[in-house]
């Protein structure tokens, strides 16, 4: 089943189109990541999702309901982490934790069992006592998703959940995300670390300019458009005659920092490879180093992204 149908979701600011017909099917039970670049349409999105804003055109479905008619019934159904802090400066963390469930109507006994819970899965001990306006930034964001999580919610949507956190912290949370979807929970995710949507998600959309480019999972997107391989040599001289050497070779390049670097980025990495290597040989150009690094999500996206920019 979908938790999110969008078709032809549109929004309007004047002349200006934030979201262009965009068309989206989210799962139920998984991690669907949402990534662009900075303008991309990707806030404005997620304020439609959420019911946070109308749309100028199009239609939604989240969990089922028609989320136009009956905004309402949506928001009792999801949880929202946006990206801007959101906290009660004098409060402690657990008060804070406390009164969120009392906003939702949890029971007492409930919502106590669910604080303590959340405070030992978020590492909030040691400062559970302390007011939000003396935390850090990274403690401030660990309660502010921590806090979603005192309610229960078929849906949750993860504005750049992790800022502020630091790398251990980072991959806790991103653990506990896995588990808390393993149990059936929905995330809609975004995020600029790449790494993390690598990890972390089941489904990828990119957005650019208000339109969605693909949607697709990880693997997929990097069979789709990984096939440019980059490898990299190293030789330790200077060897100025490398440039008239490899001049008659396509899709490498050179530079002199710490010695002598070539760089091959193709479609046909491995055939390019093999001239470079023979014109070396011949020349009795010795290898120091040699290295075959595999396409990643980042170089996909920013592709993507270029590509996309190049084509308006």
């Amino acid at each position: 089943m979908n938790c999110i149908s969008a078709k032809n979701l549109s929004k309007s600011y004047g002349s200006v189109r934030a979201v262009n017909e965009i068309n989206l099917s989210v799962k139920s039970g998984q991690v669907f990541g949402f990534l662009g670049p900075n303008g991309a349409g990707k806030s404005t999105a997620i304020k439609l999702l959420t019911t946070l804003i109308p749309p100028s055109k199009g239609s939604l479905s989240i969990l089922g309901v028609d989320a136009i008619k009956n905004p309402l019934d949506v928001r009792h159904k999801i949880g929202v982490v946006l990206q801007q802090p959101s906290y009660e400066p004098t409060l402690s963390v657990e008060k804070s934790l406390e009164k969120y469930g009392m906003m939702w109507d949890v029971p007492k006994a409930e919502r106590i069992k669910r604080m303590e819970q959340l405070i030992q899965d978020f590492d909030l001990g040691e400062i559970r006592k302390k007011r939000n306006e003396d935390l850090s930034i990274g403690q401030r964001r660990r309660v502010q998703v921590a806090r979603e999580f005192m309610h229960d919610m078929d849906l949750l949507f993860l504005d750049e959940p992790t800022v502020g956190l630091d790398p251990s912290t980072r991959r806790k949370l991103l653990d506990y995300l896995k588990n808390k979807v393993s149990t059936g929970l929905t995330i809609f995710y975004t995020t600029h670390v790449l790494t993390e949507a690598e990890y972390l998600c089941d489904e990828i959309a990119i957005i650019d300019k208000g339109k969605i480019l693909t949607v697709a999972s990880p693997d997929s997107l990097k069979t789709k458009f990984g096939k440019e391989k980059t490898i990299k040599i190293h030789i330790i001289t200077k060897e100025d005659e490398i440039s008239h050497v490899l001049s008659g070779i396509k899709d490498c390049k050179i530079d002199f920092n710490s010695g002598t670097n070539i760089t091959i980025h193709s479609h046909e990495s491995e055939l390019v490879l093999l001239q470079v290597l023979k014109a070396l040989n011949e020349n009795e150009i010795e290898i120091e180093d040699l290295s075959a690094v595999p396409t990643n999500l980042e170089e996909i996206f920013l592709k993507m992204v270029e590509d996309n920019a190049s084509n308006h």
